[in-house]
């Protein structure tokens, strides 16, 4: 029998898993797809290879890219980004991580306080996460994000708005400032050039200003994997959990298979209480079986609450899958007579924050992400399409897609006169937006996932917040010098996935209770975005899910094997450190 088995090598479990580990447990951690060991040899950069969500490297589906992808119904209009794999989504992510808005949280009583959610508040306040904030951001390590030319006219756009320059990390007002990221700042040749035979390690470190963030990362040349630039948790976490025994007293390193499809988590009857014994998974077309003291599921927003009613577990206040939140995003950009170097370096180094609206990230996109954020509207064709949005403002004409000959003139010179700003908004927690069973057959790993989202009937506030954050945007690139300003007004895009098995102090609305414990069936946790309680007010997730997850692991070493807490008491090993690569070479790795 495990300590403990954790579900999912995504941007939650394998720091429950590295956590556990490094106080000594017994860790099994499953994931459902592959482990990219080589990447240098198994990726490339093409755009369609990498992120085409059917047949690219970085999907939804097995490791054998001949066979389909694992499919899901949406019956609305809608695309729900989301990757199997060791990584996770943390792979399609650009390494952002500020903390959540101290608004979210219990006994928050800023002026600012009812312009949140707050009836999905986090059950604890602030303050008691600030530590495990400061853990992880120490253990990826986190730090002020490289910067180049695009993020020059961002901040030259903010000035224009009256904001001042940010300079904790916590979110106190509206206020701009550059990123503080996960990637790992230049240093040697890398970010001086663009010669690739300038850019191996050791002799560039860090990020190489490839721009192609999105798709994973395998840079700098050479370097072991846990120095890669952006700190995916296949190069963070992962590599730390492998070799647990190199650095931590007492620890042991964590059992990692991949292409293990968890189909069932048991549960049965103890001392009258519903308590979780362990996991069934399909490997290679072979079922597997393993019990543990305690069971983590750490699987995403759509996979917890599949793979929850896939095992037979109750539901008794409805609100396993409920509650799926993301954040209302749009997209504006900018068209310049100066250079920009909108393509270059990090892909998002500079932010705007606007509690309790949300808030604005600069983004700069390879040429078939630009593509696509560019097309990718419900307006339709900008002043075609007579559907009742066609948004004005202080843009450029209706919003909508560019085409034609206007799209010509916007491009005339490349993507480096652009600059491209997201809308991030602080959404509410809805209860209609859900994962179910679908009624559709199954696959080879059991009833597929059903994802209701009312993307086009958002509260109010949402609605307001999007709407107030898109002219700010429009405004700051204004500010900055842009000629023309665009907004294309996204059609649903399901990024930043939230909730669907929320935290909360109420057993009326919320799966898990304040330690990440499952209300309905003890010895089972959830430990990545799906126990998140809310939007966080707009920021990023996964340094709060990392966070939470960090937090949910003491709780579980408290309560279930007797342990101390560590995250006060002690200093993290960051993820960088020279003894993880050592062993890693030692290991194959």
């Amino acid at each position: 029998m495990r300590d403990v088995i954790v579900i999912g090598a995504g941007g939650g479990g394998p720091v429950v898993a590295k956590e556990l580990a490094a106080q000594g447990l017994d860790v099994l951690l499953l994931e459902a797809g592959p482990r990219h060991a080589n990447p240098r040899e198994e990726w490339t950069t093409f755009e369609d290879d990498a992120n085409n969500p059917l047949t690219g490297y970085l999907r939804w589906g097995p490791s054998d890219r001949s066979k389909p992808a694992w499919f899901r119904e949406w019956p609305q209009n809608s695309f729900v980004w989301q990757l199997s794999g060791v990584g996770g989504t943390t792979q399609h992510f650009y390494g952002n991580y500020p903390r959540a808005y101290p608004g979210v949280f219990e006994g928050y009583d800023g002026a600012d306080r009812n312009g949140y959610d707050v009836d999905h508040r986090f059950p604890f306040t602030y303050g008691e996460l600030v530590p495990y904030f400061e853990w992880v951001e120490a253990t990826m390590p986190v730090m002020t994000a490289a910067m180049g030319h695009k993020e020059q006219t961002f901040f030259r756009g903010a000035e224009t708005l009256g904001l001042p320059v940010q300079t904790t990390k916590t979110t106190h007002r509206p206020s701009y400032r550059p990123q503080e990221n996960a990637i790992l700042q230049p240093g040697g040749t890398a970010g001086k050039t663009s010669d690739k035979d300038l850019l191996n390690y050791p002799q560039a470190t860090g990020c190489t200003f490839c721009g192609y963030c999105f798709q994973g990362c395998m840079r700098p040349n050479g370097a072991p994997r846990n120095q890669f630039a952006k700190r995916s948790t296949d190069n963070s976490y992962v590599p730390m959990a492998l070799t647990a025994e190199v650095w931590a007293r007492g620890g042991r390193p964590v059992d990692l298979i991949t292409d293990a499809f968890v189909t069932r988590v048991h549960a049965e009857k103890r001392h009258g209480v519903l308590t979780a014994t362990g996991v069934t998974w399909l490997s290679n077309g072979s079922e597997h079986r393993e019990d543990a003291r305690v069971v983590v599921m750490s699987g995403g927003c759509t996979e917890n609450p599949r793979l929850w009613f896939n095992s037979g577990l109750p539901n008794p206040n409805g609100w396993v899958g409920r509650g799926y939140t993301d954040h209302f995003f749009d997209w504006v950009f900018g068209v310049f007579d100066d250079y920009t170097g909108n393509p270059k370096g990090v892909g998002s180094s500079a932010r705007l924050d606007y509690p309790p609206y949300g808030g604005l990230e600069n983004v700069g996109l390879p040429p078939a992400l630009a593509a696509f954020a560019g097309t990718l509207s419900d307006s339709g064709i900008r002043g075609q399409y007579k559907n009742g949005r066609g948004r004005t403002g202080p843009w450029d004409g209706p919003a909508g897609r560019v085409m034609g000959p206007e799209l010509k003139e916007v491009l005339s010179h490349g993507l480096d006169r652009l600059l491209s700003v997201l809308v991030i908004t602080d959404d509410d927690v809805e209860a209609q937006n859900r994962v179910t069973l679908s009624a559709l057959p199954a696959d080879e790993n059991g009833p597929i996932p059903k994802v209701t989202f009312k993307q086009r009937q958002r509260t109010a506030r949402t609605l307001r917040n999007r709407e107030f954050m898109a002219r700010k945007a429009a405004e700051l690139l204004r500010g900055a010098g842009a000629k023309k300003v665009y907004r294309i007004d996204w059609a649903p895009l399901i990024l930043h996935v939230q909730s669907s098995m929320r935290m909360g102090s109420s057993e009326r609305n919320s799966v898990v209770d304040p330690r990440g414990e499952t209300r309905a069936v003890k010895r089972l946790f959830v430990a990545d975005n799906s126990a998140l309680s809310n939007g966080l007010g707009g920021p990023n997730p996964t340094l709060t899910a990392q966070a939470l997850a960090t937090r949910t692991a003491e709780k579980i070493l408290q309560t279930y094997f007797d342990g101390d807490p560590w995250v006060r008491s002690s200093s993290p090993v960051v993820s960088t450190d020279p003894r993880i690569s050592v062993r890693l070479g030692q290991l194959g790795l």
